[in-house]
């Protein structure tokens, strides 16, 4: 009997690793072709692929599809959401050099060369089953790439038809198909965990323990951390604008973007004006009873209860009994809280459109308040501020632990690159040691490329003794040294 089961086992896993190696196979042969081609090429290909998600048809029927499969944010949103973050790569990529000689130094004798690094294994979530695939594709095609994509178990049918509609444009520019491919259905954690051992590069963006999977697959990765963003609104903000900004960062898509604020934290001062002008803004406050009885409705056995995740207000009313709040038709949830930590849920994640709302003395206290919320999660990811003191914004920038730190924007619009700042455009971001991330700025085209640097000879610079410890001599008292 032990013999048999492990034969059956045995056999299980030879056909996955089998099923992975003809991908694979496939992918190293167009990715051997794609090799040979010159910048113009690659970025032909790279503006054929894009326009398989920026036609308006495409990008609707992908956005229903997504919808539809996954229960997770709406349509109209996520039909923005595939708009703006392709034409905001596809800008990004636009002269931006990835194949040959890329930068050269000749003051330093150095010259930069983008070499591919060969074929990709993409990790997806169901939150964004077209947008997040697709900035991984098209980054991954910029460094002549190819890229394997291994979706989550809701979005695997989405993500099919997003590679039929690549391959169209692939067709089109007459670039090999098999540059993207998507893991055969049923995507499961065995296939998944093969396809990320047998890749080049390993890309992951989702849950924590994908993430860690990728780190431990014995491949090199790239992951990214977990949100749990908070925004401060201090006594010189515009209090009308911050709100209108977390308002619509909150409810975007029904809060599916690790980006979107999960917490508020307002200064005294500002309190009562700032939590009036959210709830103008579609925000219905609850009281002490009606927030234990969404709490008891969105976490169970410790867990955030998977039916409310990026649902809409009015549906996670009626899901936690809450009638009376259901019938203002919210935009979103307000909870007030004090408590910070394990007892408190209300401090960590909750990817829906709730908002837990924070009352600081002052900007010490926010800090304070804002610091402990990442010690339950999302050290590393970023915060947020309004404000009109440069003060509070550079004091969060040295010492508070995240990699980004968004000034008088909306959250979830801003992380991932906008049009009227310079982050790069992505789904993905990293949260540097402080999240466990090997990145801490946003995942993009360079971090898919090898780069080969040839040095050349150039007149010598060495330092005297003299020059290096002189001023540390002189400082504490040391005789000078003498010779080399």
């Amino acid at each position: 009997m032990v013999d048999t089961l492990h034969r059956t086992r045995d056999d299980a896993l030879n056909n996955v690793c089998a099923v992975v190696e003809e991908l694979m196979t496939r992918a190293r042969a167009a990715q051997k072709i794609y090799d040979t081609y010159d910048q113009a090429q690659v970025d032909e290909v790279v503006t054929a692929v894009g326009w398989a998600v920026m036609n308006p048809r495409n990008n609707r029927e992908l956005a229903e599809m997504a919808v539809r499969d996954t229960g997770l944010g709406n349509v109209d949103d996520k039909l923005r959401k595939n708009h703006r973050k392709t034409k905001g790569l596809l800008r990004d990529l636009r002269g931006a050099k990835s194949v040959g000689v890329i930068a050269e130094y000749p003051q330093l004798g150095v010259m930069e060369i983008a070499r591919p690094v060969g074929v990709v294994g993409a990790i997806v979530p169901s939150t964004n089953p077209v947008a997040t695939p697709f900035n991984k594709t098209i980054n991954a095609l910029k460094g002549r790439n190819a890229i394997v994509l291994a979706p989550s178990p809701k979005g695997q049918d989405v993500c099919a038809r997003l590679v039929e509609l690549i391959h169209q444009e692939l067709d089109r520019v007459g670039a090999p198909r098999e540059l993207v491919q998507k893991l055969p259905t049923p995507v499961d954690k065995a296939t998944t965990n093969e396809l990320m051992r047998q890749v080049d590069l390993v890309v992951v963006t989702g849950s924590q323990n994908n993430v860690r999977g990728a780190y431990s697959s014995g491949t090199p990765a790239v992951g990214v951390g977990a949100g749990n963003v908070v925004s401060i609104i201090d006594e010189t903000a515009n209090i009308d604008d911050a709100a209108v900004k977390i308002a619509s960062s909150k409810t975007f898509d029904n809060a599916t973007s690790c980006s979107s604020e999960n917490s508020a934290v307002i200064l005294e001062p500002v309190y009562d004006a700032a939590l009036k002008a959210l709830q103008a803004n579609g925000g219905v406050l609850l009281s002490a009873a009606d927030k234990q009885r969404l709490q008891d409705a969105m976490w169970q056995n410790g867990k955030i209860n998977r039916d409310v995740i990026a649902k809409d207000a009015v549906t996670i009313c009626k899901l936690a009994g809450l009638a009376e709040a259901a019938q203002k038709s919210p935009r979103f949830l307000l909870v007030e809280e004090q408590a910070i930590g394990a007892d408190a849920p209300f401090s960590d994640e909750k990817m829906s459109p709730v908002l837990t709302v924070y009352r600081a003395r002052d900007f010490d206290d926010a800090f304070d308040i804002t610091s402990r919320i990442f010690d339950v999660q999302g050290r590393g990811h970023s915060v947020g501020i309004h404000t009109h003191d440069d003060a509070n914004v550079m004091r969060l920038g040295l010492t508070m632990p995240v990699c980004r730190v968004i000034v008088n924007q909306a959250h979830c619009f801003a992380t991932g690159g906008n049009f009227d700042n310079g982050l790069p455009f992505s789904l993905s971001m990293g949260c540097g040691t402080w999240g466990r991330n090997s990145i801490s700025d946003n995942m993009n085209y360079r971090h898919y490329l090898n780069t080969t640097r040839i040095a050349r000879t150039i007149p010598v610079n060495e330092p005297s003794l003299e020059e290096l410890f002189g001023e540390f001599w002189d400082k504490h008292g040391i005789p000078a040294q003498t010779g080399d």
